[in-house]
């Protein structure tokens, strides 16, 4: 398991996760931005998500953008070490700035997507912001002027522009999906967030021996400004009554509460953090493992990885259409289940290498579909048992927590190995990831069993009569004289 879960559009995310239907702007303004858009009369099918103008804007724009994203991951970092010359603590806190407006800042995000009235001004101010600073990498470059520190700014920027977008952009996909369709809208971002982790790195690399790593950040650049032009184009009208709010401290506060009181959303949480957890903690010994213990070639790790962004595709493809048949919550039980199956095959893997490289393909492109699966069903669920004023603060606590653990379990990952050595810290791993499963199946989540109507039989006339009887005479015996 390369990959953790993300919440984008929302949920990842994946973490991720991870996760937009045609109204025209003849109709009337929905009374709230997350209540169902309007519908059609009665009996007449909504069109197919990919059929709505609006749908097919906001897709495109996450998917250009996470694109663009993919190729500065690359892009940025060889400026830095290639041009640069920056030293190991300067990657590191490089590599860090990336996260660390989402520990800053992703609380707050949720109160502030919660006060507004309109979702999408802010989205395309974020994406604005973030295509003007991508581009001054380039023209610093140019200037002469480009250091770390710059590249250290730069990635602030994007990164608290970025979650401030993801906190006003899952209220916004209610508002613009109807509820009987969001489980597919979430499952098509995920799948373009796998399209972008297949070819974005392939994408950067051809753009960085082309145009050397600093221009090749002019794509991410590119990428934010198209996000935003086609964000701008989307007609459905926005008309949100925010929740009554009382101080920053408060707004947040309540979101924690409702993330960590409500029964289904506990759970979601929970298991959110766990898997995230241990998924990264393998990630940080997963590179080792792979060459040292298993002895698999460099080249075709990546294409262990790509064929993990194949699966989540395939994932993408089946969640929408199984959980239109079992539902969502069942779709969730089933692949929460068969979380831990990559990470427990390595970690017993052995055998001649063909045998090594067949089992791990299987395994991996298996695990990219239940992780889009997972991270869809737990979107579309999300924003079902989530009140339309919280939904905002609901979802920034629970990318504050999957995103935040990920930096523990790296650290857990690296100092376990150094103790007990890479095996036992991958089997361990598939052991904690498995614990997820209980965080969801003791959950209002799972299904319980009705038990089975019993008709009543019919009580004879001279039977009901006594017992009337009875009655009379107790309250008789014991009414005060």
């Amino acid at each position: 398991m390369k990959r953790s879960l993300h919440n984008s559009p929302a949920p990842a995310q994946p973490a991720t996760t991870s996760s937009d239907t045609t109204i025209t702007t003849s109709a009337p303004f929905p009374t709230d931005l997350n209540a169902a858009p309007p519908t059609p009369p009665a009996g007449t099918p909504l069109p197919p998500l990919r059929k709505q103008r609006d749908y097919r804007l906001l897709w495109t724009a996450r998917t250009i953008s996470v694109t663009g994203s993919e190729v500065s991951k690359l892009a940025i970092p060889l400026t830095a070490v290639t041009l640069l010359t920056a030293s190991p603590s300067q990657m590191g806190i490089l590599t860090a700035a990336a996260s660390v407006p989402v520990l800053l800042f992703g609380l707050q995000s949720g109160a502030i997507a919660d006060r507004l009235t309109r979702h999408r001004p802010l989205m395309i101010a974020c994406e604005l912001v973030s295509c003007a600073a991508a581009a001054t990498i380039p023209i610093a470059w140019l200037l002469g002027v480009l250091n770390v520190i710059w590249l250290i700014a730069v990635a602030l920027v994007i990164g608290t522009a970025g979650v401030l977008f993801k906190a006003a952009n899952f209220p916004h996909v209610a508002a613009v999906v109807d509820p009987s369709q969001r489980t597919e809208a979430m499952a098509g971002f995920h799948a373009s967030y796998s399209v972008a982790s297949v070819s974005g790195p392939g994408l950067a690399g051809l753009l960085v021996q082309l145009l050397t790593a600093p221009l090749a950040v002019l794509a991410e650049a590119f990428a934010f400004l198209t996000s935003a032009l086609l964000l701008r184009t989307i007609r459905t009208p926005e008309h949100n009554t925010p929740a009554p709010s009382k101080s920053m401290w408060r707004d947040v506060v309540e979101g924690l509460r409702t993330s960590v009181t409500h029964p289904v959303l506990r759970a979601l949480l929970g298991a959110g953090v766990t898997i995230n957890f241990f998924a990264m903690a393998y990630t940080a010994v997963y590179m080792l493992y792979m060459l040292n213990t298993l002895g698999i070639p460099k080249a075709l790790i990546g294409v262990l990885i790509a064929l993990s962004g194949a699966g989540g595709l395939l994932g993408a493809w089946l969640t929408s259409r199984l959980s239109k048949r079992y539902g969502e919550n069942r779709v969730l039980l089933i692949s929460v289940i068969f979380f831990p199956i990559e990470i427990l095959a390595v970690g017993l893997l052995t055998g001649p290498l063909w045998w090594k490289l067949s089992l791990l393909a299987l395994t991996s492109t298996i695990t990219g579909g239940i992780v889009v699966a997972f991270a869809t069903c737990m979107g579309a669920i999300t924003l079902r048992e989530t009140s339309p004023e919280l939904r905002g603060r609901v979802h920034a606590t629970t990318t504050f927590a999957v995103q935040g653990v990920l930096a523990l379990g790296g650290l857990a990952g690296g100092f376990l190995a150094e103790l007990l050595g890479l095996r036992p810290v991958i089997l361990i791993c598939a052991a904690g990831i498995a614990l997820s499963t209980i965080w969801i199946w003791t959950s209002p989540l799972r299904p319980h069993p009705r038990r089975p109507f019993l008709p009543r039989t019919p009580e004879p006339p001279t039977a009901s009569f006594a017992r009337s009887a009875t009655h009379l005479l107790e309250t008789k015996r014991h009414s005060p004289r």
